[in-house]
């Protein structure tokens, strides 16, 4: 297996033993396993999406959650490398949801949360939008409780640094996967 790969899938391993601790992730925009609606879709490239954030909410993060993480990961995409279409970092602590939208709105995160590049290096999100043909790739929005206030600099530098950063100081995450594809015509 490549690289981004095991580290995508021990990072959900981390996911499932989260859930067990009681941290979790709530969206009213689809419900875990089911198909991603076109208000979060791209909306360039033939995809025809609204492109906005779903909202989010999360709860029962364990003792020692000092701020969040959250991102949004295609591992189908670029032959099993992955790509990325939302990245948030540096949410205070004291934050437990993320309003329908904030990650295109301006000033719509809490004050010091910052958003990365995604994998098509577009800063904010980016919904769904995989090859036509495809089958339906699995999306996972994660949030992840971390035990450190803000993400160095460098852990947004770049994909495999985020990757890192994330493995190393997550408490604790809470997985939501929504599915998308769109038929060959």
């Amino acid at each position: 297996m490549k690289r981004p790969v095991l580290l995508a899938l021990a990072l959900m391993a981390l996911t499932k033993t989260a859930r067990a601790d009681g941290f979790s992730l709530h969206t009213t925009a689809f419900r875990d396993g089911g198909t991603i609606p076109a208000a979060q879709v791209f909306n360039r490239l033939g995809c025809t999406g609204n492109d906005i954030s779903p909202a989010l909410a999360w709860s029962g993060a364990p003792a020692g959650t000092r701020s969040y993480a959250v991102t949004l990961f295609d591992p189908d995409a670029r032959r099993g490398k992955g790509y990325w279409h939302w990245i948030v970092a540096n949410i205070p602590a004291r934050v437990t949801s993320l309003p329908e939208g904030s990650g295109s709105r301006r000033n719509a995160l809490p004050r010091g949360t910052v958003q990365g590049n995604g994998s098509g290096n577009i800063h904010g999100y980016q919904g769904p939008c995989p090859p036509v043909g495809d089958p339906p790739h699995h999306y996972h929005l994660t949030v992840y409780a971390l035990r450190i206030a803000r993400l160095p600099a460098a852990a947004l530098a770049s994909h495999a640094a985020l990757r890192r950063a994330l493995a190393q100081d997550a408490l604790a995450s809470a997985t939501i996967t929504g599915l998308y594809g769109r038929p060959a015509r």
